[in-house]
């Protein structure tokens, strides 16, 4: 086998499955080889070779010898990536144009009756879910604040603050305007972030970080289960659609940090 972790680690960052990446590097090395000479380098039974290397042909790492046998050569590096770039570029613009003319068709009515239908029948202890990774976190929370209609309380960090001001700042925005209350806890952050934020909520000081959390419009509650210094991808959050936790729990728990709270600088 050819290669090392720090290169095989990075293949898979761009899509790359584990035997592709095997057995990109492995005909890289060849420079041009048969499926059984590449396998046997890469240490990839024989019998996935075939349809590895042909998933490599299209997505532009290698490139197809129609000769008997049949020899596959690897593309130059900086050559497949450009390749790759492209290809995930098209296929980006063609599933958004898809998604676009979804959004205007009549199937997504039939899509929302379904969804609405099903709802009645769900109870409420099953609409909660263990959220994964900052990028669904912030997903799953961009999707439940732009509906909010009364009130959004969050408790924070400061880095949590700017997190909001990073990703949240326009949907906050929108919700604001249309005369949702918006009321932030935090400790102390840099004085950009609280003007800007101030802006649109009102914002008092945490004497200490006491972790994070966020009710909407007393129905939906966010609470972080994770230490927010380490890996952005091992961060977890647990949401629910709970009247009775948003009202009865984290809100008074709110509205408690809210009264010993202090006055935040700008």
């Amino acid at each position: 086998m050819v290669g090392n972790t720090e290169i095989l680690d990075t293949l898979k960052s761009i899509g790359l499955n584990l035997y592709e990446r095997k057995i990109f590097v492995a005909l890289l090395a060849k420079g041009i080889a048969t499926a059984a000479q590449v396998s046997e380098i890469a240490g990839v039974p024989r019998s996935r070779s075939y349809d590895i290397l042909e998933s490599l042909a299209e997505k532009g790492f290698v490139v197809v010898q129609p000769s008997k046998p049949i020899k596959y050569v690897a593309l130059r590096p900086s050559e497949a990536l450009e390749k790759t770039k492209e290809n995930l570029s098209r296929k980006h613009s063609e599933m958004v144009s898809r998604i676009d003319s979804l959004k205007s068709s009549k199937v997504l009515d039939e899509l929302e009756n379904i969804y609405n239908q099903g709802f009645n029948l769900v109870r409420p202890s099953e609409m909660t879910g263990t959220l994964k990774g900052r990028f669904t976190i912030n997903r799953q929370l961009r999707s439940v604040l732009k509906d909010a209609k009364s009130n959004v309380h969050m408790v924070t960090s400061e880095s949590g603050l700017k997190d909001l001001h990073q990703n949240h700042l326009r949907i906050l925005k929108k919700v604001a305007r249309r005369g949702v209350k918006l009321r932030i806890l935090a400790p102390t952050a840099d004085r950009s972030t609280v003007k800007a934020m101030s802006e649109i909520a009102e914002i008092r000081a945490l004497k200490e970080d006491v972790g994070r959390f966020t009710v909407v419009d007393d129905d939906h509650v966010f609470f972080s289960l994770t230490d927010e210094s380490g890996d952005e991808s091992q961060d977890v959050a647990l949401w629910a659609n709970s009247p009775h936790a948003a009202s009865n729990i984290a809100k008074p728990l709110f509205e408690k940090l809210w009264k010993n709270s202090g006055t935040i600088g700008k």
